[in-house]
């Protein structure tokens, strides 16, 4: 146990601060671990998700017919011979989408179904033409009378197509090349003078070149994609969908039906994982099932098999990153060029955003004088890449700390010496002589890495592990450990500034119970908990009284996504504000009640408190109704001091910096290129926390999809076909439990986020993840042992056996 470490927050026992909110009366459930809210139901199976909704009878269920190649031109569709398979209703096209049949988070440049158009004079009414982008793009909707009957037909699809097949982009890097991008080339540079990087860089006392490839990440959430379409009265339409972003959806649907956002109900009770997955690329399925369902007029069904899923979808960008960098003897970085090309696939989707991410992620923890960067999102005919926890982040922050391991070796200095001695300045003015601006302009204030990487340095006993390991390889010909220290610094909020608002309606009840509803959508990560402990918090009353509903669009309407890790700190802050309108407005009747100060009462425990006498808070809930007063209120909430230049690249984009650091140890065969992780040591910035366990729950879980993500998970295409041949669980591989460490180890540092967030916490989906780095840095940490002095292996992620030991013949001394 890490005994120097701030130990588990403890809510001070007040009623407010000074600027009047909310900080944790006694009592309080904000701030301790309290179990999930559908935990009960997730254990004994009774969370009913999208596809455990009952089905309204007459439903019928589809299917998509997907294109067999990787880019072709389509002449010839036998739609008939497809509408005559047994128990198929009917097969549409992008010919039955009244509207558009475009669509895409920032660019609409994705077809919901391959675009087609009938050639004119055609006699058999087969004669199309269209534009195949990808192996796996749907071109059809089978809709039948069962699932079972919907997959059977979709999957002869290419029987009925005729297609000239077309020379294919496949290679982001050769795409890239050939000026073949979704979006124009992105540039972010902070120079001293034009050119100032590469002078820095040739000037310094090193330089190094060198090119990370990182391969992408597959969601692999537990629900599949999925959206059932209800139609309504007076041209109208439900749907229930799995999606991080339902306002997203109810926007698209009416845009595919020609109709307003008023005549679409979009619906999100819980989602079993999301990851990004859902946030963007949910979209064709729910609009498919929309206009399916308001064309036949029954409710339709569409629920993907995984092996569709993998086909049709996007999943993390690969990225490769090439850089120079020049540095000092003491490994100070001096100047640094870098240039990434991400796998954007076939349409923009969120490629832009991920790459702007990972531009302004590029620096991680570091101070870099002088830095020119570039990123390329190449379009290939390959599925559309979406967002993943972290958001390109971890992608350009990855490409640092892999140079800071390099320049390390090249020095023959421990890498974590050299990552210190770059880190950001404590304060613009602690005579470190670093820096505390980055590239883009924003400052690096409260700094804290400094402290929080010493003290987890300290009480993971990395310099004696570090020894220790080392005389342990030296008597060790076959198995090598390895051991490494990574931090992480990441940026809280959406890179689009008007994405970060967010509405809540709260209602109390006569019988003092509450209900809650607000704009962010529950996927496993608690969100739902935490707001419902912040109304708690607010009102004073017992968490049990408290109840949160699906996310509904006819409830708050215009949300933002669920994603940036902004859940929390933008829907806490708006049930928050919702709540207070309530509490104030049964203060000032308490106080007549109970004869005071409307600003003395205390909300606590249940009760309603002033002056040494109290009050039930049912019962001064249920007077309150008698007195007419509103006891609902809705909230909303806009991150302060955001600006973004989009063309300049430069501004505050970010609300604060999440701060991590994290060791991993780990164990390689060098025969077989197996490796263990033996052993992690998280230290986590969470400010104060919310909830406890569930922050746990989620730097566990991020640090594992990381590992996941750098050591196993390999996505492969066939380089002629353009098929992900990595489309399924037998050939897809992710973690298990088996694959965490024996030793894990994970601390909060509970220190109040010094910006204004929803109790001074700190946001906790996203950043853990690239603890995961020092995973990865531990298995170069035990290749290298098997070199020379300077021994620099040229390890890929992810780390499979095969690439371990590629990087160990290489790193094998001549």
């Amino acid at each position: 146990m890490m005994s120097a470490v701030p130990s588990a927050h403890t809510w001070p026992d007040a009623a407010q601060d000074a600027s009047g909110s909310v900080t944790g009366p006694h009592g309080s459930v904000m701030g301790r671990p309290v179990v999930h809210e559908s935990a009960h139901l997730h254990v004994a199976g009774a969370a009913p998700f999208t596809d455990d909704v009952p089905e309204v009878a007459g439903t019928l269920h589809a299917a998509l017919g997907l294109s067999p190649v990787a880019r072709g031109r389509l002449t010839r569709f036998d739609i008939d011979w497809m509408r005559a398979q047994p128990d198929v209703v009917a097969v549409l096209t992008a010919l039955d989408v009244p509207g558009r049949n475009d669509c895409g988070a920032i660019l609409q440049d994705e077809p919901i179904l391959a675009s087609l158009e009938r050639v004119a004079n055609d006699t058999d009414n087969h004669r199309m033409q269209g534009e195949l982008r990808y192996l796996g793009q749907p071109v059809c909707a089978v809709i039948a009378r069962t699932r079972e009957a919907a997959r059977r037909a979709a999957a002869q699809v290419a029987q009925a197509l005729t297609i000239e097949p077309l020379p294919a982009m496949l290679d982001p890097l050769a795409a890239a090349e050939a000026g073949q991008t979704v979006v124009p080339v992105m540039r972010l540079a902070r120079e001293s003078a034009p050119g100032a990087a590469a002078t820095a860089i040739e000037t310094a006392a090193h330089r190094l070149q060198g090119r990370l490839t990182l391969g992408g990440q597959e969601q692999f959430y537990l629900e599949g994609q999925i959206s059932y379409a209800l139609p309504g009265e007076d041209r109208s339409v439900l749907v229930l969908c799995s999606t991080q972003h339902p306002s997203e959806m109810q926007h698209l649907v009416a845009q595919a039906l020609d109709w307003s956002s008023n005549q679409i109900q979009v619906q999100c009770r819980r989602m079993g994982g999301g990851f990004g997955g859902k946030e963007s690329q949910s979209a064709p399925f729910a609009c498919i099932a929309a206009v399916a369902a308001v064309k036949l007029g029954r409710p339709v069904k569409l629920r993907l098999d995984r092996d569709d899923d993998f086909l049709i979808t996007g999943r993390r960008h690969c990225f490769w990153t090439d850089f120079d960098v020049g540095f000092d003897e003491q490994g100070r970085i001096q100047g640094v060029t870098a240039r990434m090309v991400s796998r954007a696939g076939h349409s923009a989707d969120l490629s832009a955003p991920v790459m702007t991410r990972a531009l302004c992620h590029f620096d991680n923890a570091y101070w870099l004088p002088e830095v020119r960067l570039e990123g390329h999102c190449a379009r290939t005919n390959t599925q559309s890449n979406t967002a993943f926890r972290g958001f390109g982040g971890p992608q350009g922050a990855m490409a640092i700390e892999l140079m800071l391991d390099r320049i390390a070796r090249h020095r023959g200095l421990d890498p974590l010496d050299v990552r210190k001695a770059n880190l950001y300045a404590r304060h613009p003015d602690d005579g470190s002589g670093q820096g505390w601006q980055t590239p883009y302009g924003q400052p690096v204030l409260n700094n804290n890495l400094h402290e929080l990487i010493d003290a987890l340095e300290a009480c993971s006993d990395y310099r004696a592990r570090r020894r220790e390991i080392a005389a342990w390889n030296a008597a060790s010909p076959v198995l090598r450990r390895g051991l490494a220290l990574t931090p992480v610094k990441f940026g809280i909020a959406f890179n689009v500034k008007h994405f970060n608002q967010a509405g809540a309606l709260v209602h109390v009840y006569t019988d003092g119970s509450v209900l809650v509803n607000h704009g962010g959508t529950e996927m496993g990560q608690g969100l739902n908990t935490k707001v419902a402990q912040v109304v708690a918090h607010t009102l004073g009353v017992r968490f049990e009284r408290v109840r949160c509903t699906a996310t509904d669009t006819q409830k708050v309407a215009n949300t933002s996504a669920t994603a940036a890790s902004t859940g929390s700190d933008l829907n806490g802050k708006a049930a928050e504000q919702a709540a207070l309108r309530i509490r104030e407005r049964l203060a000032g009747l308490a106080a007549r009640l109970l004869e005071g100060r409307a600003e003395a009462v205390v909300f606590a425990n249940d009760e309603v408190q002033l002056g040494g006498r109290s009050m039930p808070f049912e019962v001064l809930v249920e007077k309150a109704y008698v007195e007419r007063l509103q006891l609902w209120s809705d909230g909303f909430y806009a991150t302060p001091d955001l600006s973004w230049d989009r063309e300049a690249m430069r501004g505050c984009p970010f609300h604060y910096f999440a701060s991590g650091a994290a060791v991993s140890e780990v164990i390689v065969d060098t025969l077989t290129g197996e490796h263990r992780l033996l052993r992690a040591d998280l230290l986590q910035d969470v400010g104060h926390s919310l909830n406890p366990a569930l922050d746990r729950g989620q730097i566990e879980g991020a640090f594992m999809q990381g590992v996941g993500w750098l050591t196993m998970e390999e996505l492969v295409w066939h380089p002629v076909t353009g098929r992900l041949l990595t489309h399924a669980p037998s050939t897809y591989k992710i973690p298990t439990a088996t694959d965490c460490p024996p030793v894990f180890n994970v601390h909060l540092w509970d220190r109040p986020n010094a910006v204004d967030t929803i109790g001074r916490s700190k946001a906790v989906g996203e950043p853990p993840l690239l603890l995961a780095f020092s995973a990865w840095m531990a298995l170069r940490d035990a290749i290298a042992s098997t070199g020379g002095p300077q021994a620099d292996p040229p390890l890929t992620a992810p780390a499979t056996p095969e690439a371990v030991l590629r990087a160990l013949r290489a790193c094998a001394p001549s």
